[in-house]
């Protein structure tokens, strides 16, 4: 089937998991307080397109992170899910440890490509991203930087043929 073909036949609305991995902004959403960043520009250009989408925030923890990844995956009405934070190199980021091995076919192409992308923009501090992408049960998943403009590059990205990619992982 020819590319053109594969994005015609791509689903045009998409249920979108948002997973924000972040100690300081979990312990602000228990006590009432909202500060997340990068999770809302994640929300923001996904509605812009006219997807939906879900938004939690879990702190720096293997077992929050992949409780809430588990929970979007067995979510029928979740077609992909992007986690941001954890991703750096700090003894707290696990993000990366949690979601690999989860993965049953890589999208390593993401990475590389991410990380060009910000290099472009930023520089060597690029490269300390330990972003990933991969299929978990059909549905593509992103782990992203936290940062946000990180974030911004990751979604310019990951939303110019999302919806192909979803085809593609149903396959």
């Amino acid at each position: 089937m020819s590319f053109d073909k594969h994005r015609e036949e791509a689903p045009k609305k998409l249920g979108i998991g948002v997973v924000v991995v972040s100690d300081t902004r979990s312990a602000a959403m228990k006590e009432g307080r909202d500060v997340d960043v990068s999770g809302k520009i994640i929300e923001d250009k996904v509605k812009k397109l006219g997807h939906s989408s879900t938004r939690v925030i879990v702190p720096d923890e293997a077992v929050e992170i992949s409780k809430a990844l588990k929970k979007f995956i067995g979510d029928e009405k979740i077609d992909s899910v992007i986690l941001t934070g954890g991703t750096g190199l700090a003894k707290r980021d696990v993000t990366i440890e949690t979601v690999d091995p989860l993965y049953e076919k890589e999208l390593p192409g993401f990475g590389e490509a991410l990380r060009r992308l910000g290099y472009e923009q930023v520089g060597t501090p690029a490269l300390l991203t330990r972003c990933s992408a991969g299929v978990i049960k059909r549905k593509p998943v992103f782990c992203l930087p936290g940062a946000p403009n990180a974030v911004k590059v990751a979604m310019k990205l990951i939303l110019s043929d999302l919806p192909h990619v979803v085809k593609h992982a149903r396959d």
